[in-house]
């Protein structure tokens, strides 16, 4: 049995942790989320949330991790044997549809860095997007074959997850992310400074900070800011256990959570400056309102900001290789922290070699991706992306932390644990947010999106989401996100090939 790697330095893990949160949604989703429920005044519930949910669940899935020294199958399995260990399977194979889709977008954020080089998506942006690019097939649920400039650039990203995860934690991971993290802010940086010197940018910024108070008696504002915090930063679906598992241990786990939340918020606030500022140039351009070239998403990424550098004054080949190599940094860090999942995972239970489980889970993820490669892959992106994250990664928080809580009952031992090595104390807030306030607002999240959707298949007038079929939904999207909750129970059902109590696990003494 091979001797569990360890992450060489605390930065090390710090890195590895941050740019496991740092990804692609905190340049393309948090500027529109915060802009579309009050601005300014958003940053309430956001900073209420990051402090309620967001640091608590880290710090108690950094305790998790830390304490049972396992993947988050095994590390559940230790705390509570089969009747915990579903849920870690469960976040394993989430986390392995979304390495899938991914992937496939990095891949895009490839193209587009040499695209940028000479404007290569011409006047037409959106136009280059779906019929140069993607080809995209007139019908969701057809594949169409595959597009060979889609899937060229989507094996070099699985070749560079490949070759990180091969060589290991330290050697691998940590030196990647030592390099890509601190490139990722440089660029980024300048970047949103060369934003902030184009005409109009004023007035993007003010759009996107401006607080609309009244956006504060809303439910759903706050909804938003639990739901953003919770996606942003990684957790629950078996990344931070997994990464966490990697530590020494003397760990400041408390710190290391408030770091990791606060980094990762400071780079989406760094974001909102950037993307604000360039779309408040476009609007200024176009002599509209910010309003009406607001967008998150590919279409932000891959139609607005084209359009954007397009009509820069100047420099903007430069701008657009930055932007889009930030895209990529930022992708590939989080896409090797997902892939370490599973990697993790299959190690763990049917104890082999880490090398042969990178092969097996990369090889696996990499055949899977090329769904996305095909003509009709953008359909299948959109689908699985919104119902994995939506009934996936949110439903695994929901119930990890109410069985954790309420069923479990491990939040004392963790305390314990935790505030063992740790300098800030997990106090009776800590208990108060996983006990109480995280699992009803996340609750509260579920039931909604729940009665949305369901209400919402055969709804002649209002559609399912992005008014795909019935068809397209049950298989595209409901099937991938139960798919991967049917998955984790079989496997939770086959017995482990290692001896689970064989560890050097923190237990106190």
């Amino acid at each position: 049995m091979e001797q569990r790697s360890q992450w060489g330095t605390r930065a090390g893990f710090i890195l590895a942790a941050v740019g496991s949160a740092v990804g692609l949604g905190n340049i393309w989703r948090f500027p529109y989320v915060a802009y579309e429920n009050g601005g300014g005044a958003f940053f309430i519930p956001y900073l209420f949330a990051l402090l309620t949910a967001g640091i608590p669940i880290l710090i108690m899935e950094f305790t998790i991790g830390h304490k049972y020294r396992g993947s988050a199958p095994l590390s559940f399995f230790r705390m509570s044997g089969k009747k915990a260990e579903w849920l870690g399977w469960w976040g394993v194979f989430v986390a392995f549809v979304v390495s899938t889709y991914y992937s496939v977008i990095v891949a895009w954020a490839i193209k587009y860095t040499f695209y940028s080089m000479n404007l290569s998506w011409g006047s037409d942006t959106k136009g280059f997007l779906y019929d140069n690019v993607l080809k995209l097939a007139d019908t969701p649920g057809e594949l169409g074959g595959y597009v060979p400039g889609v899937l060229i650039p989507l094996l070099v990203v699985w070749g560079i997850a490949f070759i990180i995860l091969f060589v290991g934690v330290q050697r691998g991971i940590e030196f990647a992310n030592r390099i890509f993290i601190p490139t990722l802010i440089v660029v980024f940086v300048i970047v949103v400074i060369r934003a902030l010197t184009l005409d109009g940018a004023a007035l993007g910024l003010e759009a996107l900070f401006k607080p609309d108070l009244s956006k504060l008696t809303n439910p759903t504002v706050w909804v938003a800011a639990y739901g953003h915090i919770f996606f942003s930063l990684s957790i629950a679906f078996a990344i931070m256990i997994t990464y966490s598992s990697y530590l020494p241990k003397k760990s400041d786990i408390t710190n290391n959570a408030f770091i990791t939340g606060f980094a990762n918020s400071g780079f989406e606030l760094l974001a909102g400056f950037g993307v604000f500022a360039a779309l408040g140039f476009m609007a200024t351009q176009a002599n509209v309102a910010v309003e009406d070239v607001a967008s998150d998403g590919v279409g932000l990424a891959f139609v607005v900001f084209p359009e954007i550098i397009n009509q820069m004054p100047g420099m903007n080949g430069i701008f657009g290789v930055l932007f889009f190599l930030s895209l990529v940094l930022a992708g590939i860090t989080s896409l090797v922290s997902i892939c370490e999942t599973y990697i993790a995972g299959l190690s763990d239970k049917f104890n082999i070699p880490r090398r042969t489980a990178v092969i097996i889970g990369v090889g696996v993820a990499t055949v899977v991706s090329t769904l996305f490669a095909t003509r009709g892959g953008l359909y299948f992106l959109d689908a699985a992306d919104y119902f994995i994250n939506q009934f996936g990664v949110a439903a695994i928080g929901l119930i990890e932390v109410a069985l954790i809580a309420w069923v479990f009952r491990k939040l004392d031992v963790f305390q314990k644990h935790t505030n063992a090595i740790s300098d800030i104390r997990a106090g009776f807030w800590w208990k108060a947010c996983l006990g109480f306030i995280t699992p009803l607002v996340l609750g509260y999240m579920m039931f909604g999106l729940l009665r949305t959707n369901i209400l919402k298949l055969h709804d002649t007038d209002n559609g399912n989401y992005e008014g795909y079929s019935d068809t397209f939904i049950l298989y595209g999207g409901w099937g991938i996100a139960f798919g991967a909750l049917i998955l984790g129970i079989l496997v939770t059902l086959s017995k482990w090939k290692r001896n689970t109590h064989a560890t050097t696990d923190y237990e106190e003494d």
